[in-house]
């Protein structure tokens, strides 16, 4: 059993597949002892603490134990107020105005399987016997603010899973200021820290930077995860690269404003902590009632960043995606939005459905522009009617002409936002998110809809649902293209505001479950101007995220790059564009493009009628390619070879879990003047086996392949790529 008691030290030893995290009560605070690679539980696990009195400037709130003080005792849930100076996991404003409690052991239990989180997305099991849970129980006992730590621990993953409930057993209401959902306090700081960082359009790009003392710390304030920064952080030592050195991964299952904070205090330790952004955030909690934070993902590697991303990849694959698409191969598809805009009929949906069906496209999508007056983007969102302008025949007859093409039909939607000029905002102005007396602020002539409210969610399930139901639609595209300015409701009294962005978010997840669980013959993709909602929450309604608006394949190589350090290929949509690319204006081979679009979701984002013949012969070859090896690419192990924040040079692979197939991809940005010949060294393989390597035909050993490596010196020009296949020969 993967969670381990001892009544007599007051020890728990929770162990995953390859690590160990243990807690000790220490005068009924929990207290962190260890996290790091496996400890057997016979092992002699006394003295990991170690205790010595500081001077007066770390009190001691046991008189008779001047070792133990808050300030330097390393705590699974620390407070505020009561001597411990560092960044607490949670604030709490009492009935009386005060702010100080103080949480220790009440009670514990340890069960089988991991329970579900009401209203909120998580990784599951399908078995009770693929985990345990710790249900540690904290109590305050002067207001009865009651603490549930719960932690899941997965016997076929390297993970570990926290999250906390907080219910207010006491007599009196209470106001949550601060509560995230974990806080490990690490024993030295010599740690670099690892974040994914960019902008619209340049998405996720890794950032590396050593600790100090001090706050090293990412945060969204944008009402979603954002673009600017993922809800992901990790602690690596600063010897710790792709393959090798110890790595301690978080990953916040959460879509909304979000704070990762790693803080580096007097004697050198490390707090790290993430959840729920405390800035703007308050939760009035009744008598009685209950308050559950999302979930952190914690993943420890001592195989590097490789070995921690491919047990996000394998967990997130397998158990925070879900339904019927999550291990079905995804389809090929065109998306008509870079190839005509708002400019379109039914005959030229026809016209490129027509054209994908003759070089094997299996979907088209239909994209923004087909409701109300949408001419442009500044009307008409939230009025989800055919434009019978566009489409004389609505969506039924338009889906119907694409299906006699033999593709199957999909639909762009935005359901969260109102155009000002719309029938919607016409009659319910105050559905959208705004405040009293205040401008409301517009972003591309946009505002957003009020996601707390019932009524709008009842309408937008009407509507969504009305054409699900009588459109043959097979995939979704639900995007989202602006953040939360004057975040207020007009339904919520005075001192509920605080919960709005929040309330959001819950409103969202129950809209999602409702429409995907009634139609999950759709594949839902999630969008938000690109990636500005790529995290773990979307991606446990929609398996799959379009990963950016920028389509270009030099930047795609970066965005692609950083984004499957946490989240597999399987998650991340990636399309050929026309050039001169639309984002960058940069001009590249179709053979590129396809190259970097292959190692994702693959579609197309163009006209396909505009194709000459020569590029038509292209598309049909990496088509038939691409369903050759999707089932690799999307299932398969990544391995991360040569990084585009580093060099000139890109690599990576797929590798079946069998290991008896693999996929090699190499890119080269620009040309060199009489270059070093230069080779790739592979990886997962089985040393043991021989490989075929295609399209030479040439046979290697896996040692050799691995060990020895395989040349790329072949490119010529700028933007060049290449591929290898391999096939274990017996």
């Amino acid at each position: 059993m993967p969670i381990f008691y001892d009544k007599a030290q007051g020890l728990f030893h929770l162990q995953s597949q390859n690590s160990s995290y243990l807690i000790q009560l220490v005068h009924g605070y929990p207290a962190h002892l260890y996290y790091g690679p496996k400890l057997r539980n016979d092992s002699n696990l006394s003295n990991l603490l170690q205790l010595t009195e500081r001077a007066s400037f770390s009190p001691n709130p046991i008189p008779e134990d001047k070792r133990i003080s808050l300030d330097t005792l390393p705590q699974e849930y620390p407070g505020y107020g009561t001597s411990d100076f560092r960044s607490p996991a949670y604030q709490v404003k009492l009935a009386d105005g005060t702010r100080i409690t103080e949480l220790t052991y009440s009670s514990h239990r340890i069960i089988s399987g991991k329970p579900a989180l009401p209203g909120l997305p998580a990784v599951y099991t399908e078995q009770d016997s693929e985990a345990e849970t710790l249900e540690l129980e904290l109590i305050d006992t002067v207001s009865g603010l009651t603490v549930t730590l719960f932690y899941t621990v997965f016997s076929d993953f390297n993970a570990i899973v926290r999250s906390v409930g907080i219910t207010n057993a006491g007599q009196s209401a209470v106001e949550l200021e601060r509560v995230l959902s974990a806080s490990v306090d690490f024993a030295d700081s010599d740690y670099d820290a690892l974040y994914l960082s960019g902008a619209w359009a340049r998405e996720r790009h890794v950032q590396r930077r050593k600790l100090a003392p001090g706050v090293t710390g990412i945060s969204s304030r944008r009402g979603s995860s954002s673009h600017q920064q993922n809800p992901f952080i990790a602690l690596l030592r600063p010897d710790a690269n792709e393959r090798q050195g110890e790595v301690y991964g978080f990953s916040l299952v959460y879509s909304g404003n979000f704070v990762a904070e790693a803080e580096v205090e007097q004697f050198g330790t490390t707090r790290l902590q993430i959840g729920i952004n405390p800035f703007d955030f308050g939760w009035r909690l009744e008598p009685g009632q209950r308050f559950q934070t999302p979930e952190v993902v914690m993943v420890y590697s001592g195989e590097g960043l490789g070995g921690m991303s491919r047990t996000f990849h394998r967990l997130y694959r397998t158990r925070l995606c879900r339904g019927q698409h999550r291990d079905q191969v995804r389809p090929i598809l065109v998306n008509n939005w870079e190839a005509t805009y708002f400019d379109f009929n039914a005959d030229k949906i026809e016209a490129i459905a027509k054209a994908g069906s003759e070089l094997g496209i299996e979907l088209f999508v239909l994209d923004d522009g087909w409701f109300g007056r949408r001419d442009k983007d500044n009307c008409s969102l939230g009025d989800w009617f055919e434009d019978r302008r566009k489409l004389p025949g609505g969506l039924e007859d338009l889906a119907r002409r694409v299906e006699a093409t033999g593709l199957q039909f999909g639909l762009w939607v935005e359901p969260e936002m109102v155009s000002p000029d719309s029938d919607l905002y016409r009659s319910h102005p105050d559905w959208c998110l705004h405040v009293p007396n205040r401008r409301r602020t517009e972003a591309r002539d946009q505002l957003v809809l009020d996601m707390s409210r019932e009524d709008v969610r009842t309408y937008l399930y009407e509507r969504l649902s009305a054409i699900f139901a009588s459109v043959p639609i097979s995939y979704v595209k639900w995007d989202m293209n602006r953040n939360m300015t004057e975040i207020g409701s007009a339904q919520v009294p005075a001192e509920r505001q605080k919960e709005i962005a929040h309330r959001y978010i819950l409103g969202l997840y129950d809209l999602l479950e409702r429409l995907t669980t009634e139609f999950p013959h759709i594949l839902f993709e999630s969008c938000s101007g690109g990636g500005g909602r790529f995290d773990p929450g979307m991606l446990y309604y929609m398996p799959q995220t379009w990963t950016s608006d920028d389509t270009d394949g030099v930047e795609r190589l970066k965005i692609q790059y950083g984004t499957s350090l946490v989240y597999p290929v399987s998650t991340m949509g990636a399309h050929v564009s026309a050039v001169p690319n639309h984002q960058v204006e940069r001009i590249t081979s179709l053979n590129f493009r396809g190259d970097v679009a292959m190692s994702g979701n693959f579609g197309y984002e163009l006209d396909l009628t505009k194709f000459t013949q020569e590029e038509k012969e292209t598309a049909k070859r990496q088509i038939e390619f691409y369903k050759q090896i999707r089932g690799l690419v999307q299932q398969g192990d990544l391995y991360r070879l040569r990084s585009p924040f580093e060099g000139n040079d890109t690599s990576w692979m797929f590798v079946s879990g069998d290991q008896e197939e693999a996929l090699l991809f190499y890119f080269r940005v620009l040309a060199e003047p009489n270059a070093p010949l230069r080779s790739v060294k592979l990886e997962g393989l089985n040393p043991a086996k021989n490989y075929r390597l295609d399209p030479s035909g040439e046979v290697f050993g896996g040692d050799r392949l691995m060990y020895a490596g395989i040349p790329v010196s072949s490119l010529h020009g700028d933007f060049a790529s290449m591929w290898v296949r391999l096939t274990a020969v017996h």
